[in-house]
């Protein structure tokens, strides 16, 4: 058993979401978004942080990692639980952040998920991103998506992961999962191979560069449903997101390729509950209709916004409406509504 375990096992115990481990400081954990130290665990000396962390390693990794400084791997603790693992070199010696996946794939109403989230997965094809910031759970609202679909529906689906999280088992649908460094080299190539593939579904864990972009609007053009996501804060920027990764001169035919092809994007936040217990997601819903895509097509998506206001009737909400729901409806406070609310509507 790694020297580790009984750290696992204490964020387990009081439900962390990730785990820091690195020279110079106390093992730490986020419980609901807040840092809290192990008292009782000394601060970690070079040696212990190596004799912690290494161990993890296979001996291909340890090349990896001496080759790259960084490298990123997911982990099963029998009896404990599965982890996203990013190692890393830092000024003091070598540290670690290990995300907590846990073992049951969630549902969407168990997430407290928005219920367009299955229209989005009625699609037969097209894009659907889920856009958000680090550690506002785009990755577990993918495998609550994935998990809705093979529950339901009779579909090929294959993943492109990096690394693999959550781990889903065949129901309807055949689910493939693909992690890249270990099953591929790269998102763009598993992209290229899965159009060969036949799949009805493709999840691509990351819209990470050009390239992957590219090929993740030819797969949605092409009658697949492709459903990705994107480190972006809204809706309307993760549109010019998209649009900024490609040449000047290829970003016009892009704006009319993603206005026939973009189906929705969904934009999330986890927001502390009032009691300090937990967290609960904010989102900004957008479906593609002909005024959003006639927007897209001529580069006015500045106004997409405005539309999404006023299309509570096609299940589109900004993320102010989000946000002031759930205060009042007594589930956040105050305080985390106005530091969460986009900066157009935050008042002096």
């Amino acid at each position: 058993m790694y020297k580790l375990a009984k750290i696992f096992r204490t964020a387990v115990k009081y439900r962390a979401s990730d785990i820091y481990i690195s020279t110079g400081v106390k093992p730490t954990l986020r419980i609901n978004g807040d840092l809290v130290s192990i008292g009782e665990h000394p601060e970690l000396t070079k040696k212990m942080a190596e004799e912690y962390l290494l161990e993890m390693l296979t001996p291909n990794q340890k090349q990896f990692f001496e080759q790259n400084l960084d490298l990123d791997f997911s982990v099963e603790i029998d009896t404990i639980a599965r982890f996203r693992v990013n190692m890393f070199v830092q000024r003091k010696g070598i540290g670690a952040v290990f995300r907590l996946i846990p073992e049951k794939i969630q549902s969407i109403d168990e997430l407290a998920l928005p219920n367009q989230l299955r229209k989005a997965i009625q699609f037969k094809n097209g894009l659907v991103v889920i856009t958000g910031p680090t550690g506002s759970g785009k990755t577990t609202t993918l495998a609550a998506m994935v998990n809705e679909i093979n529950k339901l529906q009779r579909k090929h689906i294959i993943t492109i992961e990096d690394p693999i999280e959550y781990t889903h088992q065949n129901n309807q649908s055949i689910v493939q999962q693909r992690e890249v460094g270990t099953h591929t080299n790269s998102f763009s190539k598993a992209l290229r191979s899965a159009l060969r593939e036949a799949p009805d579904v493709i999840l691509l864990g990351e819209m990470r560069d050009y390239e992957t972009i590219r090929q993740a609007i030819t797969a949605a053009e092409t009658g697949h449903l492709v459903i990705a996501t994107l480190h972006t804060r809204g809706c309307a920027n993760s549109i010019n997101r998209i649009i900024d990764s490609f040449p000047t001169n290829q970003q016009n035919q892009i704006r009319s390729q993603l206005s026939e092809s973009l189906r929705a994007v969904f934009w999330q936040n986890l927001i502390k509950t009032r009691d300090g217990k937990g967290r609960i997601p904010a989102t900004e819903i957008m479906f593609v209709n002909n005024g959003i895509a006639n927007l897209i097509r001529k580069n006015s998506t500045h106004q997409i916004n405005s539309v999404i206001e006023t299309s509570s009737k096609e299940g589109m909400q900004t993320m102010k409406k989000s946000l002031e729901d759930l205060y009042n409806a007594g589930l956040i406070t105050q305080e985390d509504t106005l530091a969460n609310m986009p900066v157009e509507f935050r008042t002096s």
